[in-house]
């Protein structure tokens, strides 16, 4: 049995949610603090956290010093697009140019884009392409990650995806987290048919996923330039049918409906909601769906951001992240995320932190083992080079993270550039 004490954390970042395992309202900057405290562990679980003061011998138990160091949760990324190949540069320069997002995808382009380079790479080119990315969110401090498909679009290709995810899950340490998105967009072969590629989607790749394992959620994008509320009930009636989660990308150009599909269908989340009216909003308020927002596209897209504070303040369970991909968000930064809520949403630093950690968890139903340090989870932890949790909002865009640690056991550092 292996028995492992944390030592001299200048603050011990709980999260501490009181058996709740979740923050809405004022609990949200509500981070339970501790100084003076070991963290305890056995057998990669959270044991105990104990006053430094009744430790009688440091000797008895193998030890990580954090001297001049804080520990936060590990941190939680619950929304990415990181099996993706190939470059959007050359939109981003018709973006800057002043093009919009949505009028390059009614060209063939934009998420198109992606998929002709996804068909056109083998499944062990996507797992290389995909490591370095996952060892940057791991330097970051996470331990849970979650990785869509969704540029396939086909069976062949989107079964391709999900199996590099696979791949990428069996070579790391944290746990990655594998999301069904075969409703992104319609392929090109289905532009005129819409019909027939749901058809796929629900009597092929849906199937095949479910029995192979192959994800543990379903998501669509629910969009006048993607699926319909009623297009996308025949899909999530077909995943829930098979036993997997509900995820829903919604409200974020164009307000269509998706908030009542994903009530209807209880949604683990709702991502997105940069243009989520305010009627929608109530409605999510007493819901035990993660409202998720991705302030990292409205920045990147010059677009306006999400609700945050309205639905903070309504009840409802919020969380960040990045969604990274080579689109809308070019953005593999999740502390830069933090700052963005900070500056651009009106969210404060506790909340912010609440956001990538237990309401994240909730996000990818983690929230039981993972997200606070509260006896019985997993002994995942971020440990950032500072002796005050403020800075890692403060410093836009600064990864201070020195060291990730997953079920007590330490998978990166630092000084030693080591990602196991």
């Amino acid at each position: 049995m292996m028995k492992l004490l944390i030592i001299n954390a200048d603050q011990i970042v709980t999260v501490n949610t009181n058996g709740k395992y979740e923050k809405r309202r004022g609990e949200l900057s509500q981070l339970a603090v501790l100084t003076d405290h070991s963290i305890f562990i056995e057998d990669g679980k959270i044991a105990d956290l104990i006053p430094n003061s009744s430790i009688i011998k440091y000797n008895s138990y193998e030890t990580i010093d954090v001297k001049n160091k804080i520990i936060l949760p590990g941190l939680v990324e619950c929304h990415t697009h990181t099996a993706f190949a190939g470059s959007r540069a050359d939109e981003f320069r018709q973006k800057l140019s002043g093009i919009h997002y949505e009028e390059i995808a009614k060209k063939g382009g934009g998420i198109l884009t992606t998929v002709k380079a996804v068909r056109e790479s083998p499944l062990h080119t996507l797992a290389d392409i995909m490591k370095p990315r996952v060892e940057e969110f791991i330097k970051q401090g996470v331990t849970t990650l979650e990785i869509k498909s969704g540029y396939g679009l086909d069976f062949e290709n989107e079964i391709k995806l999900l199996n590099a995810v696979k791949i990428i899950d069996e070579l790391y340490a944290i746990d990655i987290i594998a999301t069904f998105l075969g409703a992104h967009t319609f392929p090109l072969e289905y532009k005129n048919d819409h019909q027939s590629y749901i058809n796929e989607i629900v009597d092929k790749m849906l199937p095949y996923i479910a029995k192979n394992k192959l994800a543990e959620f379903c998501d669509a994008f629910c969009e006048t330039t993607a699926f319909s509320p009623e297009e996308i009930e025949i899909i999530f009636s077909k995943a829930t049918e098979l036993g997997l989660g509900i995820k829903l990308h919604t409200d974020q150009f164009n307000s269509i409906g998706g908030i009542g599909s994903a009530i209807k269908y209880n949604a683990v989340s709702v991502d997105h909601l940069e243009v989520l009216r305010d009627s929608d909003l109530l409605k999510l308020s007493d819901q035990d769906i993660v409202c998720d927002l991705l302030p990292g596209v409205s920045f990147f897209l010059n677009y306006q951001y999400a609700p945050a504070r309205k639905l903070i303040d309504s009840g409802a369970i919020v969380a960040l992240s990045t969604d990274y991909n080579p689109g809308s968000s070019h953005i593999n930064n999740l502390h830069m995320i933090m700052s963005l809520a900070a500056l651009k949403m009106g969210m404060n630093i506790e909340e912010t932190i609440s956001a990538v950690t237990i309401n994240a968890a909730k996000s990818v139903n983690r929230n039981i083992t993972a997200g606070s340090i509260e006896i019985g989870k997993d002994a995942d932890f971020a440990v950032f080079n500072t002796n005050e949790y403020a800075d890692i909002v403060y410093n836009v865009g600064k990864n201070l993270n020195c060291m990730t640690i997953k079920r007590g056991r330490v998978i990166y550092q630092s000084d030693k550039e080591k990602t196991i």
